[in-house]
């Protein structure tokens, strides 16, 4: 027979939030990898806040909703908090109790200054890389680099030219009419107000220049995991620059192998991995020029090798800005954006990790 469609409202349930999630739900692993690293972090945490006074929230149970926007790929913190509100899943991650207050969305903000003077996103990530390497995910030998840019929040409206005198109020003040074809634009002499930090820059001839930060990442070649993570101002050089401080920190006693795409093949570049005892994998950029890249190199299977698993390092990116938040980033300022695409590495881990981890067991 058919059943009654009653609308009730329960007053009490005996069901908790953890047998309310499935035991084979995909984030079971994660929080209880998550729920290892903040307790290794609790010294830090402890060294964060005064002995004295009101306790405030958790900062696990913070750092454990930032997660949850980067996996589900919500937009907002105040949507986050929307659904804290009524998602029992994310209330089980985050560690909040059936009918536990949630916070106001304004408690990331305030809490922002905090957890970047600690530099607790680069604690997270060593502590997530420092998993994988027990559970020997890691290579030691073989790397990959490359970079990304990561869209400013800041229009090119706001890229005005430095010490200019102040205009005339504009026609509409939300969104100004501003007419600058023809005008010479550069990041000598124009700066964007929104965020001075941010750099006009485009990767490639033909592309649209836009206000952008480059994020870097140094993965290894054996399971795509990130090593290390990096955010500088877009330059032409930044890419580079990058990869040998990232390869530096990398130094032991071993010979590395370092791959990359075209833009890495500059002889610069090659020598001074060559002096590290880094051998450049990079592909050859023979597009009227010769490479510096030679048949010392590419004779070898590990090149080939190294050319093949080398786009892996796409998939990083392409995560990253499809379901993390870094195709445009919601903050300003290169500190605040630079923690945030190491947070984001961080999230990318763990989601291999997990992928890793039960297709062994």
């Amino acid at each position: 027979m058919r059943g009654e469609d009653r609308n009730t409202a329960a007053m009490f349930s005996y069901v908790s939030p953890e047998r309310r999630v499935p035991q084979d739900h995909p984030l079971r692993p994660i929080r209880a990898m998550v729920d290892a690293v903040l307790d290794d972090l609790s010294p830090r945490f402890t060294a964060m806040y005064a002995r004295v006074g009101r306790p405030s929230i958790p900062p696990e149970q913070l750092l454990r909703a930032l997660l949850l926007q980067i996996f589900y790929t919500i937009r907002s913190e105040r949507l986050l908090m929307e659904q804290l509100e009524y998602n029992l899943l994310f209330r089980w991650f985050v560690g909040l109790e059936m009918d536990e207050r949630v916070w106001d969305p304004t408690v990331f903000s305030k809490n922002r200054e905090r957890l970047l003077e600690a530099e607790i996103a680069h604690a997270f990530f060593g502590q997530v890389l420092a998993r994988a390497r027990e559970a020997q995910l890691l290579s030691d030998e073989h790397f990959t680099v490359d970079g990304t840019m990561v869209e400013a929040w800041a229009g090119q409206k706001s890229f005005k030219q430095k010490g200019a005198r102040a205009a005339a109020p504009p026609d509409d003040p939300g969104n100004p009419t501003v007419n600058f074809h023809g005008e010479k634009r550069t990041n000598a002499t124009h700066q964007s107000t929104t965020d001075p930090e941010a750099r006009l820059f485009k990767k490639a001839t033909g592309q649209e220049a836009k206000l952008c930060y480059l994020g870097h990442v140094l993965m290894e070649n054996r399971h795509g995991l990130v090593v290390a993570a990096a955010l500088t101002q877009a330059t032409g050089t930044a890419e580079r620059d990058a990869a040998v401080a990232m390869v530096q920190a990398r130094q032991g006693t071993r010979r590395l192998t370092l791959g990359g795409d075209k833009n890495y093949d500059v002889r610069a570049f090659v020598a001074d991995l060559r002096e590290q005892n880094v051998t450049p994998h990079v592909a050859q950029n023979t597009t009227n020029r010769s490479s510096a890249i030679d048949c010392r190199t590419t004779r070898h299977v590990g090149y080939a090798l190294s050319q093949r698993i080398r786009k892996r390092i796409e998939e990083v990116f392409g995560w990253m800005k499809t379901i993390g938040p870094m195709a445009k980033t919601k903050h300003r300022g290169q500190r605040r954006v630079a923690w945030m695409f190491t947070f984001t590495a961080a999230a990318y881990n763990l989601i291999r990790i997990r992928n890793l981890t039960v297709a062994v067991t």
